[in-house]
């Protein structure tokens, strides 16, 4: 393998990992803004208010989107495989 290969894995692997991380990451501070705002307004400051909403939210988009984000795995993951034999066959 070489390390034109190994830099090319690795991209791709941080490139998946982002993919499948974004939607509840936005999904969480688009929530915790809303619930920030709303705390502003209201003067009420308690820290852990914002964490039930925020798991919600991330529960919810996990469900919504889980059938997209478990075929993205498996098609980066067959072609990750596909790819080992011409990793082995690099000089």
């Amino acid at each position: 393998m070489t390390l034109g290969a190994a830099a090319t894995l690795a991209r791709d692997a941080v490139l998946q990992l982002l993919v499948l991380a974004a939607p509840m990451l936005v999904a969480s501070v688009v929530v915790g803004l809303a619930v920030s705002i709303v705390q502003a307004a209201t003067s009420i400051h308690e820290q852990t208010l914002s964490f039930v909403p925020k798991i919600f939210a991330v529960i919810g988009v996990a469900l919504l989107l889980g059938p997209w984000l478990g075929a993205s795995m498996v098609d980066y993951t067959t072609r990750l495989f596909e790819s080992i034999p011409a990793l082995g066959a690099m000089p």
